[in-house]
């Protein structure tokens, strides 16, 4: 924070010369992928290839009816990294053993009766698809499997009810052959996975402290841009979050390291959230102090050399020590301090307030107290800092006898889970009437796809644009079917001549999933290619079977984009609205009396609104969607302030008449739904009661705590005039009229 930024109350105009827009990178090829791939894609697809491979290699050999599925398993479970593959592989096998089950208990219940069997699949996948919305991972995504797996199963059995076993038992076959095969030539092209995976956890938590150190020196330092740069962490922090559970399964036998992981994030989290609470104050406060422009130089000279200073392990130690040197500059002008408590023999320090000096004008006293809470909140922001380089630092090491354990919380939505239950269930109903109807002799094969791709995407964000993809996939899965069917596979006799013709066919797929831009269509193109090659040990394909097999296939996947489209569709507008409801709700109930508010419940769930907004908000966001996402980082810096202070009032160092006024503030948070204008006043006038009773009160104790008071109103106060429209619930948001905060922070 230089001394030219920090010179008045408000901040300065940015007079410095204006740079040019720096130069996009340039595009790629959209073929590159293909020509010029990456050294990890080909890893990647050749490693799968040879899976495939050898899984419909072994399944001939056993003579498996349907040998195509143990290759489709293959390229389910595979996933760039070792941890995501193992998780992924791990919940398949309970997923499918969990859908066959349920496939024999339906198909024992309702063997002829139609109407009473396709409405028992339909309510299965609907709860499957519901209680898949409120986990996480590969957890939701062995739900959806136990739900289009009992689907596959049921079809797969339907003209023969009495074999629902020997299908079921065929069909688990498939995917323990398929994800041993995957796991035995993953372990082959693995090197020093747990050291690789220890590495990459510390790479990955380096990552984030950096990012937000940096940009705490922008909002610090008052830069143009840094509440933008402030609310695009959030997105990379829930990320790395949910990269730790993958990260854990490559270490093998580990101890709590992942937790502390998980809560070095949340600490991030909550830091960056200091950080805008920081900006506000100083946006409010009369920061030319001497005393805090040095301390301030000196914090952002440390933050700079963070970066360079972390990577290196022994270095933990010194960065911490230098941070509790900051705290105690922090406390030390945070706190007042008698005259006969300063040695007169020293050199006295400079703005370090004796209060008991009684001489003093009002506006000198509001001056130093305004000094002092800025204090408060630079020293609590270090505080956030150094606990999380120290959980960082407790990732890196297995640590003996400990027994830790942290687990962020994430938003869970029951209007989603059950809207993606009666869209399943939908998918289901609509496929089973058609088959019903026109007594499609594919018709079975045609509801069991229909409720695989509903499965899949029941659970995303943006179903609507994942299966529009996948349609794509599977469409380019149908034109290379077509091409090894009629015009290669003829030819084959022997296994080791289809494998010249089916391992470049897959490790195209696996190519384009290694690539951002084709891994959603190829996901398909790999899920569905040795299905639609009909492959067998007797006999080839032909015409009849490739062309009505294959359109059923292709016809299922339109179908789950139709309903995806027209039943309860996706709307980014609307789930902001809602997202935006619940959080408010949440905000409201924190100020509750009754109720004990835990900060890290109120992180993880915003963290992970936060993310779904930026998400959502794709690669540039519209003027009105920053503002949004502008809106729920400072109602996540409101709801922490409204938490601290609730704790600063179960401390009980506070006289009655401090509580009083802090009490009404949460009062109005509580009700407030439409006036947050009159919310904002009233923290305003509990500001100025407050200062009053500082410069009254004689007992050092309390007057630490009125300060702490003061330093949270001020933020609830600032956070609910600038951000009156984004709280008020009972209207979609479309801007704030009083936009000073977002302009300061944006330029």
């Amino acid at each position: 924070m230089s001394g030219s930024t920090i010179s008045s109350g408000q901040p300065t105009p940015d007079n410095t010369t204006t740079r040019p827009a720096p130069l996009r990178p340039r595009a790629r090829p959209f073929f590159s992928w293909l020509y010029a791939p990456s050294p990890s894609s080909v890893t990647f697809a050749l490693r799968n290839t040879i899976a495939a491979c050898l899984a419909v290699g072994i399944a001939f050999w056993m003579e498996l009816d349907d040998p195509a599925w143990a290759a489709m398993t293959v390229w389910a479970v595979a996933q760039t990294s070792r941890g995501e593959s193992q998780s992924k592989a791990k919940w398949r096998i309970v997923g499918t053993v969990s859908g066959a089950i349920a496939a024999i208990t339906i198909m024992a219940a309702a063997p002829q009766a139609p109407w009473m069997f396709f409405p028992m699949i339909a309510l299965w996948i609907g709860l499957c698809s519901g209680f898949a919305t409120f986990v996480s991972n590969f957890r939701s995504y062995a739900l959806v499997l136990a739900g289009y797996t009992c689907s596959i199963i049921c079809m797969g059995a339907a003209s023969n009810p009495d074999n629902v076993f020997m299908v079921a038992m065929s069909r688990g076959t498939y995917i323990v052959l398929g994800v041993l095969c995957e796991a035995f030539m993953g372990l082959i092209f693995a090197t020093s996975q747990e050291r690789h995976a220890r590495a990459q956890l510390r790479q990955k938590l380096e990552s984030a402290l950096v990012l937000v150190t940096t940009t705490l020196c922008s909002l610090l330092g008052e830069e143009r841009g840094a509440l933008n740069a402030a609310r695009r962490q959030f997105g990379t922090i829930l990320t790395i979050n949910d990269q730790i559970e993958f990260a854990e399964v490559e270490m093998g036998p580990h101890g709590h390291e992942g937790d502390h992981a998980r809560a070095a994030l949340a600490a991030v989290s909550a830091l960056l959230s200091r950080g805008f609470g920081m900006a506000m104050r100083l946006q409010v406060l009369n920061h030319n102090h001497p005393a805090f422009t040095k301390t301030a130089d000196e914090i952002l000279a440390f933050l700079k050399q963070f970066p360079q200073r972390l990577p290196n392990q022994n270095a933990v130690p010194a960065l911490l020590a230098d941070l509790q040197h900051f705290r105690d500059i922090c406390r030390l002008y945070a706190a007042p301090h008698r005259e006969s408590d300063i040695r007169s023999d020293l050199e006295p320090i400079p703005g370090l307030e004796p209060f008991d000096q009684t001489d003093e004008g009002q506006e000198m006293q509001e001056d130093r107290l305004d000094e002092r809470i800025l204090f408060v909140s630079l020293g609590e922001l270090l505080g956030d800092l150094e606990q999380a380089i120290k959980e960082y630092e407790a990732s890196t090491h297995r640590i003996k006898g400990d027994h830790f354990h942290f687990q962020l919380e994430t938003h869970r939505d029951t209007r989603e889970a059950v809207h993606n239950g009666l869209r399943g269930a939908c998918a289901v109903l609509i496929t089973a009437y058609i088959y019903e109807v026109t007594a499609w002799p594919n018709g079975l094969g045609f509801i069991a796809i229909t409720t695989l791709v509903c499965g899949l995407f029941a659970t995303k964000e943006n179903p609507v644009l994942g299966t529009t993809e996948f349609l794509k996939g599977a469409v380019a899965a149908y034109i290379v079917a077509w091409i090894l069917v009629f015009v290669l596979m003829p030819k084959v006799t022997t296994f080791e001549t289809l494998t010249l013709f089916l391992g470049p066919a897959m490790f195209l797929g696996g190519l384009a999933k290694g690539n951002p831009a084709t891994a959603g269509g190829s996901a398909a193109y790999g899920l569905l290619l040795p299905a639609m090659l009909g492959l067998e040990n007797h006999h080839v394909m032909n015409e009849i079977a490739f062309y009505n097999g294959n359109m059923a296939t292709v016809l299922a996947v339109a179908v789950s984009v139709i309903v995806f489209r027209s039943v309860l569709p996706f709307s980014s507008d609307a789930e902001r609205f809602r997202l935006r409801r619940i959080m408010l709700g949440e905000l409201q109930h924190l100020a509750h009396p009754g109720y004990t508010p835990r900060i890290s419940v109120w992180i993880g769930r915003n963290t992970d609104r936060f993310a779904r907004l930026i998400r959502h908000a794709g690669p540039t966001p519209a003027p009105l969607i920053e503002a949004c996402i502008l809106g729920t980082l400072a109602t996540l810096t409101l709801g922490l302030n409204v938490i601290r202070l609730r704790t600063l009032l179960d401390r009980e160092y506070l006289p009655e008449s401090a509580r009083r006024p802090i009490l009404l503030v949460l009062h109005y948070v509580e009700q407030s739904t439409k006036r947050h204008d009159k919310a904002a006043r009233i923290a305003e006038a509990a500001v100025r009661r407050l200062r009053v009773l500082d410069a009254q009160e004689t007992d050092l104790v309390t007057r630490l705590e009125l300060t702490r008071a003061i330093t949270y109103l001020v933020v609830i106060a600032y956070t609910m005039r600038t951000n009156e429209d984004f709280l008020d619930a009972s209207k979609p948001f479309r801007g704030e009229k009083n936009s000073r905060l977002l302009n300061s922070g944006q330029g």
